[in-house]
């Protein structure tokens, strides 16, 4: 037996509570509480007070409404835009230029000579290089006092055939006809060539072709693996092959021994002047450097001491006359006489061959100096340091930081990574050994590849070496004068001969001697300091600018926007999938209906269907018309049988009923 269906709530509500509830279901839900986003939306633009959005909803005209959505989108938009460039240009910095009038200290001087060490002290050692050289001179440009040319090649082939640089390391010539073939010069018989060809030219500039280069070849210990180092001139050929061997020699010497080989203070400084005061050789430091042996620097705070410099001038500077001595010089390793000179701070190292200064014989040379010193502001304005802590790459010199020492430390480091041992011209890192062919047989063609790579930025050290963020900078103004002039020659040349006749026992010549004057043109130092150009106060200003520019708004108008295109348009949507899920749920839940009963057979009058509201003029003309078959009709009503239900008159009071009679 089924039940019948539980009455319906609009059924049981009494009639003036159904009429409440249809104007509450009919009245529109406006605000955060608003069924639909577009209804929310449609409340935002009514009664926020940023321009441009009430005008999309109050005007009247589908091109007028058109236009105002461009205009609000595109202000919205360059909102976006300007915003953008100020943050992004947040981290910019203003560079300001200061001027002081100050007593300067002066900075570290270091001198070389130009030639490391003593021709006669070096002679024995590089006796066979120095005869293999001079026969490989002979064979590939003849200059000989042998006239016949097989004679001579015959003479320069025989003394270097047993020549164990030869063997080590080939110089070969190439014939730019004939591709992969090479003669060398041992034999003076053609080769196969396999490897990969370098060519030492310029890269930038343009080399006049020639038909035959002068190169050498570097093989791994296998020999399985070759490069060829090829070069324009044959003067750079036979020096860059000269000092490979060089540098194979000298790294087995001991330090101490190359100390003694190499020009003492008081046989380099022959007179020193400085700020007026005459100086000696007690005034320098001694150094020694690999490719320029020993070297001697001046105020290099000793102890605990710099000098400083009270006027501008030369007057006022160091003043020195250095003895070269030409005579000493090595043939097969520098071409040219003089020295090398670098200004540098006195916590710096003293890089010699990257930036010293030459100077020349019978010529003073005339430095006047500029200060400059840099302060940059570190990260994130930009990609500086202050110290060592932030760079991956152990220090190996005994100094502050610079961008070359990380440089030459990262090369160093790679060497003993990948060679096993450490390139002769740098400082030696701890627990390593120089190269030599001896312990290393792999070294030269390791550093020549690793050398390659590390000009064309493979190795990774320009990565992670970065710039220091304060420096001093000296900025050089060199000039040059003929020195000693012919008049006082004679006499100055034999005064400092005299002076130096327990060192020199000989006549000095201007082409022994040079002289040297650093001096501060000016006392002025001039300081470029970096700032930050924005800060989190101009940078909110700036942004409330281009708000009230472009839709005149303000900080509560983009809470607003806030609130109501992310927190109630979230809320509606979530409200949305909440009753979804709750429909699901309840339909999942719900037990199946039972069934109907049958209705009763018979003839429905559609005029007598009961309606929970009461009929109006509108809806009793959408009620269907009357079927074509006659109804019967319905009696008149009793009057007197009606009866109005007290719910109803409880409902409305002022409707009187009169009593029956």
């Amino acid at each position: 037996m089924s039940l019948p269906a539980p009455p319906s709530p609009t059924l049981t509500m009494a009639p003036g509570e159904k009429i409440k509830a249809k104007i509450k279901k009919n009245l529109p839900v406006t605000g955060p509480q608003a069924p639909t986003i577009k209804e929310l939306m449609r409340w935002y633009c009514l009664n926020t007070n940023t321009h441009g959005c009430r005008r999309i909803v109050v005007s009247r005209g589908r091109l007028r409404r058109l236009l105002w959505i461009l205009f609000t989108l595109t202000a919205v938009a360059l909102i976006f835009w300007q915003c953008a460039l100020l943050i992004s240009s947040f981290y910019t910095v203003s560079v300001s230029i200061k001027v002081h009038f100050q007593k300067l200290d002066f900075p570290a001087v270091t001198i070389c000579n130009i030639n490391p060490y003593k021709y006669s002290a070096v002679r024995d050692l590089l006796a066979d290089l120095e005869r293999e050289t001079r026969a490989a001179l002979k064979t590939l440009y003849g200059f000989s006092e042998i006239t016949h040319r097989k004679r001579r090649e015959a003479e320069s082939r025989s003394s270097a055939r047993e020549g164990k640089f030869l063997n080590l390391v080939p110089l070969l010539t190439f014939d730019t006809s004939e591709t992969g073939k090479a003669r060398d010069f041992r034999t003076g018989r053609k080769r196969k060539v396999n490897g990969k060809i370098i060519h030492k030219a310029s890269d930038v500039m343009h080399v006049h072709d020639s038909k035959e280069v002068v190169g050498f070849q570097l093989c791994s210990n296998d020999t399985s693996s070759c490069a060829v180092y090829t070069f324009s001139s044959g003067i750079n050929a036979i020096q860059e092959w000269y000092k490979l061997h060089y540098m194979n020699i000298m790294a087995q010497v001991s330090l101490e021994k190359k100390i003694n080989m190499s020009y003492s203070a008081e046989e380099l400084l022959v007179t020193c002047f400085f700020d007026g005061v005459s100086c000696d050789a007690r005034n320098f430091t001694r150094s020694h450097h690999p490719m320029y042996g020993n070297c001697y620097t001046f105020n290099n705070r000793q102890n605990e001491t710099i000098l400083s410099t009270s006027m501008g001038g030369s007057e006022y500077g160091l003043q020195v006359i250095l003895y070269i001595n030409e005579e000493e010089y090595n043939p097969f390793l520098v071409s040219s006489t003089g020295a090398k000179v670098i200004v540098h701070r006195q916590d710096q190292y003293p890089f010699i061959e990257d930036m010293g200064t030459e100077i020349e014989t019978a010529m003073a040379t005339s430095i006047g100096m500029h200060l400059t010193e840099s302060f940059k502001l570190s990260e994130p304005y930009s990609q500086c340091t202050e110290d060592w802590r932030d760079v991956p790459v152990m220090n190996i010199y005994n100094a502050t930081y610079s961008l070359q020492i990380c440089l030459h430390s990262c090369f160093q480091a790679k060497m003993v990574e990948n060679c096993g041992c450490a390139q002769y011209s740098q400082p030696l890192p701890q627990g390593a050994n120089y190269c030599n062919y001896q312990q290393h047989p792999n070294w030269m063609y390791c550093y020549y590849q690793l050398h390659q790579a590390f000009v064309r930025e493979e190795l990774g050290c320009q990565s992670v070496c970065k710039e220091a963020c304060s420096f001093k900078e000296w900025t050089l103004t060199t000039s040059l004068a003929q020195w000693p002039s012919e008049v006082s020659e004679k006499w100055l040349l034999s005064v400092l001969t005299w002076d130096q006749r327990q060192l020199i026992n000989r006549k000095l010549n201007k082409t022994d001697l040079a002289k040297l004057l650093i001096y501060y043109k000016d006392l002025n130092q001039r300081s470029i300091m970096e700032s930050p150009a924005n800060s989190i106060e101009m940078l909110l200003s700036n942004i409330g600018g281009q708000l009230g520019l472009w839709m005149s708004c303000s900080v509560v108008c983009v809470i607003e926007i806030i609130e109501v295109f992310f927190i109630d348009s979230l809320s509606i949507i979530a409200r949305h999938q909440w009753h979804k899920a709750k429909g699901w749920w309840a339909r999942r839940q719900a037990p199946p209906c039972p069934e109907a009963p049958p209705s009763p057979q018979g003839q429905d009058n559609p005029g007598l269907v009961i309606d929970d509201d009461l009929p109006t003029f509108t809806s009793a003309l959408r009620l269907p018309p009357a079927p074509a078959a006659q109804v019967p009709g319905t009696p008149p009503p009793r009057y007197n049988t009606l009866r109005l239900e007290r719910a109803f008159a409880s409902q409305l009071t002022d409707t009187q009923v009169p009593a029956e009679s």
